[in-house]
């Protein structure tokens, strides 16, 4: 396909909701929408779900490819579910690319969402023209993506990037992955809600915490500080191995902008050494939703340029 006349369907399966679009070669979002994602029905029908939402495109666009961002460890050079939790039961083993090409005929790319927002955000976002970076996000888990000469960093074994899963407390509360004391279970936004529904009697959501700190609820803003005291731990390990030049921290906490942001960077600094604080740079993600959308279209982009 020409790059020049590129229009794609961009698909973003999680366990909630499944967003989709069209975008176009420069990133443009043309159209979004989303839809409850068939988690009872398991892999087999999401994919089905998947066909329905790409023909829906294609009744008012002339897609020339497929571009997929999914939960789970993916295989993205054959666009196979390496491995996916009960959030997506049955999902496990199944070739995406494989599966969309022989039905509607274009290209097709599929990686994991993480990496996807790391490359949305590299393309469009808070670490355009910046190659070396970490990407981060904060949610019911935590994910990673580790970019190195404007490309993901897979692993041996494309499960690269898995933060979430370093050890943070020995010992600590029991991890899906089957240890204890993981990261995600102290620095995701899952578990920052969990802390304060533990101390505030009428804890309402996340968003009803933070507005209370920034309007001086001392109770408040003591569960965000020792949150963020468990996020920068994790960070300031990140930082001593990678030495990255900017590391992004996106998910839904990231739309706290300054006020996470300045708490972030205090205690990350006040953990690392000197010599690593001088090239650091914390940005939160830009782009949101939108991010997981168009960097999995960008992989797509780059896919058909080297082909």
């Amino acid at each position: 396909m020409e790059e020049d006349n590129v229009l794609a369907g961009a698909i973003d399966i999680g366990g909630t909701s499944i967003k989709y679009g069209v975008l176009d070669n420069h990133g443009k979002v043309l159209t979004k929408s989303k839809t409850p994602t068939d988690v009872k029905g398991g892999g087999p029908a999401i994919l089905n779900q998947v066909k329905d939402l790409v023909r829906e495109l294609q009744a008012d666009y002339e897609l020339s490819g497929i571009a997929v961002s999914t939960a789970g460890q993916i295989n993205r050079k054959e666009g196979t579910v390496i491995y996916a939790t009960d959030s997506l039961p049955n999902y496990t083993g199944l070739n995406i690319k494989e599966i969309l090409e022989s039905e509607f005929g274009v290209p097709v790319t599929v990686d994991n969402d993480v990496n996807c927002a790391a490359m949305g955000e590299y393309w469009k976002g808070a670490a355009k023209q910046v190659d070396q970076f970490l990407c981060m996000t904060l949610g019911t888990g935590i994910g990673g993506a580790i970019v190195i000469n404007g490309e993901i960093y897979d692993g041996a074994a494309y499960s690269a990037g898995e933060f979430g899963h370093m050890n943070l407390y020995p010992g600590g509360e029991p991890c899906t992955c089957g240890d204890e004391g993981c990261y995600e279970r102290y620095a995701s936004s899952k578990a920052l809600s969990k802390r304060a529904r533990s101390v505030i009697e009428d804890y309402n959501s996340l968003p009803d915490l933070f507005w209370r700190a920034k309007n001086e609820d001392k109770l408040a803003e003591s569960v965000i500080n020792r949150w963020v005291d468990d996020v920068a731990l994790g960070i300031k390990t990140l930082v001593h191995i990678f030495n990255p030049p900017m590391i992004v921290i996106g998910g839904g906490v990231s739309e706290q902008g300054d006020y996470l942001l300045d708490k972030l960077e205090q205690r990350v600094n006040n953990r690392i050494m000197v010599s690593f604080e001088r090239s650091l740079s914390i940005k939160l993600a830009q782009n949101g939703n939108d991010a997981n959308l168009q960097g999995a279209v960008y992989q797509l982009l780059q896919y058909v340029k080297e082909k």
